[in-house]
């Protein structure tokens, strides 16, 4: 029963997070908008269940035919997509940052990649997006994902979201 119930939502975010498509262009592993071209989006997590493994942040176009495909064939099909990774901070405020294509609306995804796979495990890591609504069992919608970045940047919250029994994927506090 469980597993039938979140199948939808772990199949999106397994399509997002496996290993063939990190290896294609990655964004610089490092969280702090140092380098490349574009507008910072500061985005702080909060909500995280422990503090191991890596976060990952993504941006998509803002349209549900793109939102969570494979970044290998939004890069082929010249279509914006960026991926940061950053290590957990032991400790203290999480703070990332990753730099949109340009100012305008774009789909945003957290991932806690709390064994190091890289590969999403829907039973362990989390996930979030800058709604903050609960993602239950579903597939995420991109309007859940939407932020817009203003021409100097900007700055928004999300809250880490963890798989909590029949319910879905759910905020620990929740």
């Amino acid at each position: 029963m469980i597993r039938s119930s979140i199948a939808p939502m772990a199949a999106a975010l397994f399509l997002v997070a496996t290993p063939a498509a990190a290896a294609a262009q990655q964004d610089p592993v490092d969280g702090n908008c140092a380098t490349r071209a574009g507008v910072p989006l500061y985005v702080n997590i909060t909500g995280l269940k422990d503090r191991t493994g890596r976060l990952k942040l993504e941006i998509y176009p803002p349209n549900e035919e793109d939102f969570l495909r494979d970044d290998t064939s939004l890069k082929r099909e010249n279509k914006p997509f960026r991926r940061i990774w950053a290590q957990t901070p032991p400790s203290g405020p999480v703070r990332l940052c990753i730099r949109a294509p340009g100012p305008g609306t774009w789909a945003v995804l957290f991932t806690h990649d709390r064994d190091g796979k890289n590969k999403f495990n829907f039973w362990e890591d989390g996930a979030g997006f800058p709604s903050n609504q609960k993602l239950g069992r579903s597939r995420p919608k991109v309007r859940q994902a939407l932020v817009n970045v203003g021409p100097g940047g900007g700055q928004i919250t999300i809250k880490a979201q963890y798989l909590k029994g029949l319910g879905g994927f759910a905020p620990l506090d929740d």
